[in-house]
């Protein structure tokens, strides 16, 4: 999701009308209206890794997302798709069969749903080289990097220290699961606040799952403790604030570590979700490889977390190396490369 926003933010003097397709109670949609650009819903289920007894409702499901993307490009007959992945994508793909079609992959690894999506797509793009093994026969693809947020830019670590109300001298580590947020990592950021909030700054982004429990647990802490701890549901425009702000990062690995953290230069404990496909863990692995990260097993988190962000904050050596080594991964023109493919596929179906 965000890295089509991004990518439609560098477009913006580009294109004269954009339509957003999304899932019927999609998580995006909120998002999506939020910065003002129209947003239609299509049926869609996934069809791989599911019990037998969903298959039958998920394939009408399928079918019904076809019909609705047929009637979409029917009425709004654009010159090029843009794909993200994702199981939702199908439909309008198979629909939009001879329309031009350019898809990003934002992981290092693709899942099932962006390898059916690139026997669609005239052109691929991947966020890394290591991602080129996975298409072999593709003559189509080219490395973008991961596009990131405009408004992440604008931060300046001091200003960013200053809006959270933070000193210059104490590290920030910053912690963040996404929209819903990540309950392991809560739990376990929960379970040692009062020792971190010893060491650290914490900027704390639990998602709308663990929001409650969060705020509930705020007047159990001291004053100085407050003032050393800042947590949010979810944050907008604020995110690269955060970023700008952090010295170090506990996370998942969604693909947008790829991008945010590199453009940041900011080190990262990563904690891959064990519970779906491996793609999160080879996004890990990629950023570890490289030294700009190390990694926690979910179920070992609770057990290491303050041990390894005590080790990271006594050798800060290794946490330049780190962030050196997270910089050098940057590559800060992702959403004009791919802007620019947009544009000449848009041009040939013309």
């Amino acid at each position: 999701m965000y890295p089509a926003l991004s990518v439609l933010q560098n477009a913006s003097d580009k294109v004269t009308e954009v339509l957003w397709v999304g899932v019927e109670d999609g998580m995006e949609y909120h998002l999506v209206k939020r910065q003002g650009i129209r947003f239609k819903t299509i049926p869609a289920a996934g069809v791989h890794g599911i019990a037998l007894s969903k298959l039958p409702g998920n394939l009408l499901k399928l079918a019904r997302g076809v019909l609705a993307s047929l009637q979409i490009l029917r009425e709004f007959n654009p010159d090029v798709l843009f794909f993200t992945g994702g199981y939702m994508a199908v439909p309008m793909a198979l629909a939009g069969w001879n329309y031009p079609k350019l898809l990003y992959v934002p992981d290092i690894e693709p899942g099932l749903a962006l390898k059916t999506l690139a026997r669609f797509a005239n052109q691929i793009v991947v966020t890394a080289e290591e991602s080129l093994q996975f298409f072999p026969s593709s003559k189509h693809v080219t490395v973008s990097g991961y596009p990131t947020r405009q408004d992440t830019t604008s931060w300046e670590h001091n200003a960013a220290l200053k809006y959270f109300g933070f000193r210059d001298d104490i590290p920030v580590l910053l912690v963040t699961g996404g929209s819903k947020g990540a309950r392991s990592i809560n739990q376990a950021v929960l379970a040692h606040r009062s020792a971190l909030l010893e060491k650290v700054q914490l900027i704390h982004i639990t998602g709308s799952l663990d929001w409650p429990e969060t705020e509930e647990s705020l007047a159990a802490l001291s004053d100085r403790q407050k003032g050393r701890y800042f947590t949010s549901e979810y944050l907008h425009e604020e995110m690269g604030a955060a970023l700008a702000a952090a010295d170090l990062v506990l996370s998942r690995s969604g693909a947008s570590c790829l991008g945010e953290y590199p453009q940041f230069g900011l080190p990262a404990i990563l904690v891959p979700y064990p519970h779906a496909w491996r793609y999160q863990k080879v996004n890990a692995d990629y950023l570890v490889n490289n030294n700009a990260a190390v990694m926690i097993k979910d179920d070992h988190l609770k057990d290491e977390l303050l041990a390894t962000v005590q080790r990271l904050l006594e050798t800060p050596g290794k946490l330049e190396t780190m962030r050196k080594a997270m910089r050098s991964l940057q590559k800060p023109h992702a959403a004009r490369k791919i802007t620019a493919q947009l544009a000449e596929l848009a041009g040939e179906s013309k």
